[in-house]
């Protein structure tokens, strides 16, 4: 998705003018939905005049395109400027990466972070090396447009800090760097001439922007998905380059915990994410570097669904043994030692519990009982995806057992968009229109995400089965209004979910709940919270029950309408009885929206959503039909 297109000459006309940093606001709005702010604005105006110096040469082609804040399907990150052209009738694209600064601090034995008082960010911030940035963007456009593929597009990184005078010794481009700045070469202030010819190594001729359009409008291939790429990972292959502030998590935790175990310390780590920002992959990317570096780490999850589809993926490379260490529930700690591991990574840890054990009767908190196990653990959490009552993980109550366990604390967030074709603006849309939390994202027109309100489940249903022929991943998943009468029967013919006015039948997972996300013949069958989440998929269909409905203008829940065989509201009644309805409404109303919400966020390329409740449906069809 582009905000500003065009080619060399109506740019360098638009700077003139001093019109460009208005044009790309104005698109950026229409786009991204969303104004930008002030100090992004300065900062359009203040490096597009230096990229028009930059390309005030007779032999950079009037008629090469021009590209300028990209969003990179399907993440959330944006590329500055692009070229496109020809060089001996090969299509290239230069990516160049602009930055505002004057100076920047290495942070120490970090990997590519830097400590620099950019532009736009009100002060030092922690950032990541600009070559490297560069480079895992166009890695990311190789990897997933499929016009630069099919239509073998070179694309060529580089970055350019036109503030910045390079010392002779500059850590930037020391050695330590050299495989960054080798595939993304790093320009500053006095280097405009190797700039231009840079970029005219690979822009001989003009293209008139042909070359941008193509990549703009290109299929996003398959994204990969972590369940997938597990076992590569755990072989040592490189297979999700961390980008933004990603990277910068990853360093600082790698770095604590190898501090933390060298100086027999006590450290604890919570690490803020919404969906799709990255969290499993980072937390995986950290399992399987700790154990490389000979320290005793395991990842931690309390949902069973991701443990069993990695260990299904994994199987016939990995013994099961070696698995099921690897891999472990949050309630296998009850009675180890203080400090007896070196790292735990928990994934998910929104969804803790106090108690253990299939009848919640072991243990006194999971929390307090994985910070005292080891020496260094990272809680991944989003508080937005509490699902029952009994997810008791927060932010407050970590930091609470880390004080008791005398362990520091340090917390970071992770903002980059990795599902929902990393689409911010989906996520912020959909907290609006579950009444999660204001946002100011009105409608989704004009974001790359397939969300359709559909009249009828069956259309649901043929749409997620016809895309689940491609890959195996798309399926449908439903709130928990109806009963699981089908347990245990395996029987097609026993239908959980009915809507009599279509002719709807369908059954809950019938095989082994646990793998229902990767089981072939699971599409026929509907999962639930318990089955998704923490997982992935390429499409999701969503029946929402009538737990959830629109009346009088306002988004209600309805605890009432769970089915009985769920559990995710046990003990609800009796907080009624306790401390009053509205005590219990409140409660519930949260676990509702989260469930929903995490529901909504599980597919990557589209959502296709059907309500039971007339009121919903049509509030949901208004708000994306204009």
């Amino acid at each position: 998705m582009l905000v500003y297109e065009g080619i060399k000459s109506g740019f360098i006309d638009d700077v003139d003018l001093g019109i460009i940093a208005d044009k790309i606001r104005n698109k950026y709005i229409e786009v991204v939905k969303k104004r930008p702010s002030v100090p992004e604005f300065n900062s359009w105006k203040n490096s597009m005049q230096y990229m028009r110096g930059v390309l005030s040469d007779s032999e950079i082609p009037n008629n090469a395109g021009i590209a300028i804040e990209y969003n990179i399907p399907p993440t959330g990150c944006r590329i500055d400027f692009m070229m496109s052209g020809y060089n001996k009738d090969k299509s290239n694209v230069v990516i160049i990466e602009l930055k505002q600064w004057d100076k920047a601090n290495e942070v120490g034995e970090m990997d590519g972070i830097y400590k620099v008082n950019t532009y736009t960010g009100g002060g030092m911030r922690d950032v990541n090396h600009p070559s490297y940035q560069a480079m895992t963007y166009a890695n990311l456009i190789k990897d997933y447009n499929e016009a630069v593929q099919l239509k073998d597009i070179n694309v060529v990184p580089c970055a350019y800090l036109h503030n910045y005078y390079f010392e002779e010794d500059d850590t930037l481009k020391s050695n330590t760097y050299k495989e960054y700045t080798d595939k993304a070469p790093l320009f500053g202030h006095n280097d405009v001439v190797n700039l231009r010819n840079f970029i005219k190594k690979y822009i001989e001729t003009g293209d008139d922007g042909n070359i941008l359009y193509e990549i703009d409008h290109g299929r996003i291939r398959p994204s990969k998905m972590l369940q997938d790429s597990l076992r590569n990972m755990l072989k040592g292959n490189r297979e999700f380059y961390m980008i933004d502030n990603q990277k910068i998590v990853y360093e600082y935790a790698l770095r604590n915990a190898i501090d933390t175990v060298s100086r027999n310390e006590k450290n604890v780590m919570i690490v803020r994410g919404g969906p799709g920002t990255g969290k499993s992959v980072l937390a995986v990317n950290l399992l399987v570097e700790l154990n490389n570096r000979n320290m005793t780490c395991f990842y931690v999850t309390k949902n069973a669904a991701p443990r069993s589809v990695y260990s299904s993926k994994l199987r016939g490379d990995f013994t099961q043994t070696y698995i099921n260490h690897l891999f472990q529930g949050s309630g296998s700690f009850i009675d180890e030692e203080r400090n007896k591991l070196d790292c735990l990574v928990v994934d998910e840890a929104h969804r803790l519990n106090a108690k253990s054990g299939m009848f919640q009767n072991k243990g006194e908190n999971q929390i307090k009982e994985i910070i005292n196990a080891a020496k260094f653990s990272v809680f991944f959490i989003d508080e937005n995806q509490k699902v029952t009552l009994k997810d008791i993980g927060s932010e407050d109550l970590i930091k609470k057992f880390a004080n008791e366990a005398g362990a520091g604390i340090y917390t970071f967030d992770l903002d980059s968009q990795f599902r929902c074709n990393g689409s911010d603006g989906y996520i912020a849309w959909l907290d609006r229109v579950l009444d999660i939390k204001d946002t100011a994202n009105f409608d989704i027109d004009g974001f790359d995400y397939d969300f359709r309100v559909l009249d009828d489940p069956n259309e649901v249903r043929r749409l997620i089965e016809e895309k689940n022929k491609e890959n195996n991943k798309s399926r449908i998943v439903a709130g928990y209004c109806w009963n699981w009468i089908s347990e245990g029967k395996n029987n097609t013919e026993i239908h959980d979910i009915e809507i009599p006015e279509f002719n709807f039948g369908m059954s809950w997972n019938l095989g082994n709940s646990t793998t229902w996300a990767i089981d072939p013949e699971s599409v026929n069958e509907v999962g639930c919270i318990h089955t998704c989440q923490g997982l992935e998929f390429d499409y999701i269909g969503v029946i929402i029950g009538e737990d959830l409905r629109y009346e009088d203008g306002h988004i209600v829940t309805d605890y009432t309408k769970r089915a009985k065989t769920d559990t995710s509201l046990n003990g609800i009644k009796k907080i009624a009885n306790e401390q009053g309805e509205e005590v219990a409404n409140k409660i519930a109303d949260n676990i509702i929206k989260n469930t929903y919400r995490t529901l909504m966020t599980r597919g990557m390329k589209g959502c296709y959503v059907y309500c039971v409740d007339k009121g919903m449906q049509e509030y949901l069809k208004k708000l994306i039909i204009k």
